[in-house]
């Protein structure tokens, strides 16, 4: 009897595949050819279904801003009234900084498929959705601390965008504890202390 594919399971597998090419070698080298010899298939496997390089690379960006949003959606469901505002909004944060080896995986990606969007037509509509995303949860984030000042929010999304950067680029030198460190500090300062030298209300 022939095999019996599971089309979302194959699917899954080639944007795993992507995933690798793009994290060891650039999107440049994420061809339909490549992928398809990462993902151990035929190059007419992959074509069955992903028509155009461009139509792989934007199901895999989509594919990861569906995993950051799903991470975030079940750190929102842990949530208790009775958290630490600004823990919970120091862990939203992390969720998308290099804080640990998925993460880090993630973020370089992250970065290949933004730098790419400048050139590549098919990235761009989707690169745009990611920056709005960030800064859609930094402004949710800030809210929670009782800030809401779209300066703030864009000085947050940066800082963040920044972090990235910097981990992925250089992560012998800026560390998981001081990414952690970086984004407390910066959460607090919005959090001045009062005359009763208790935090205001929300941080």
């Amino acid at each position: 009897m022939p095999k019996i594919v599971d089309p979302t399971e194959r699917r899954r597998e080639v944007v795993e595949a992507v995933f690798r090419v793009v994290a060891r070698s650039g999107v440049a080298q994420a061809s339909l050819r490549n992928v398809a010899a990462e993902a151990g298939l035929a190059l007419g496997s992959v074509r069955h279904y992903f028509d155009s390089h461009g139509q792989l690379l934007t199901a895999a960006a989509r594919e990861m801003a569906r995993r950051v949003e799903a991470r975030l959606l079940r750190r929102r469901d842990q949530v208790r009234p009775s958290d630490d505002p600004l823990q919970v909004a120091q862990e939203v944060a992390g969720e998308f900084l290099p804080l640990d080896t998925a993460r880090a995986d993630e973020t370089a990606v992250w970065l290949e498929f933004v730098i790419a969007a400048r050139t590549e037509p098919a990235l761009r509509e989707v690169a745009v959705e990611l920056h709005d995303g960030l800064r859609t949860v930094a402004g949710l984030v800030l809210q929670r601390l009782g800030v809401d000042d779209p300066v703030e929010t864009e000085r947050l999304a940066a800082l963040i965008d920044g972090l990235t950067l910097g981990g992925t680029l250089h992560p012998g030198r800026l560390r998981p504890p001081m990414i952690r460190a970086v984004v407390l500090r910066h959460l607090e300062d919005l959090c001045p202390k009062d005359t009763s030298a208790r935090r205001k209300p929300g941080c």
